[in-house]
C-alpha cells in the first residue's frame, strides 16, 4: 500500500465533496445530522478560492480521504477530516493528520485546532491518541433550537 498526501487544488472540489459525503453518511441519522452533508461542490470550490486549503490522501493513486483547513489567529484550524468507509481503521486519518502537522511546521504554525462532537467519542479518542488535548467544551447553536455539544482540541507543534 502506497499512501500519498497531496495539497488540494480548486479543481479538486468535486473530489473533496465526494470523499466527504461518503465519510459523513454515517452521521446522517445523528441529532442533528452533520452539516457536512449539506455542503455542495460549489460551496467547497468557493471556499478553496478564498481562504481554505485541503489535503487529499491517495492509496495506490486512488483518493481515499481528505481534510480541509484554514489559518486562524491561534494556529491552523482543520475540519471535515474524512476517510471513505471501506478504508477506515487503517491509519489513514492519522497519516493525513501527520501530513497536516508537517505542513503546519513548514509554515511555522504553533498549533493544530479542531472541534469534535461530544457524541462521537471515537473521534475524540483518535485525536487524543496522537497528542491532542481538550481545551474546552462548548455548545454550538445552529438555529431552529439546534444545539451541538463539542470539545475544542489542540495539538502544539514543535
Amino acid at each position: 500500500m502506497i499512501l500519498e498526501v497531496k495539497l488540494a487544488e480548486v479543481s479538486d472540489a468535486s473530489l473533496i465533496h465526494d470523499l466527504m459525503i461518503k465519510a459523513f453518511m454515517e452521521y446522517k441519522d445523528a441529532t442533528p445530522p452533520s452539516s457536512a452533508l449539506e455542503e455542495t461542490v460549489e460551496s467547497i470550490s468557493t471556499a478553496l478560492k478564498e481562504n481554505e486549503k485541503g489535503l487529499i490522501a491517495y492509496v495506490d493513486e486512488k483518493p481515499v480521504g481528505m481534510v480541509r483547513f484554514q489559518f486562524v489567529d491561534k494556529g491552523l484550524y482543520f475540519y471535515r477530516l474524512s476517510v471513505i468507509p471501506e478504508k477506515q481503521g487503517k491509519g489513514i486519518a492519522k497519516k493525513i493528520l501527520t501530513s497536516l502537522e508537517n505542513y503546519a511546521k513548514n509554515q511555522r504554525i504553533p498549533a493544530l485546532l479542531c472541534k469534535v462532537r461530544l457524541t462521537v467519542p471515537k473521534n475524540i479518542q483518535l485525536y487524543r491518541s496522537i497528542g491532542y488535548t481538550i481545551d474546552n467544551e462548548e455548545v454550538i447553536h445552529r438555529g431552529n433550537d439546534i444545539h451541538i455539544k463539542v470539545v475544542s482540541m489542540r495539538k502544539k507543534i514543535r
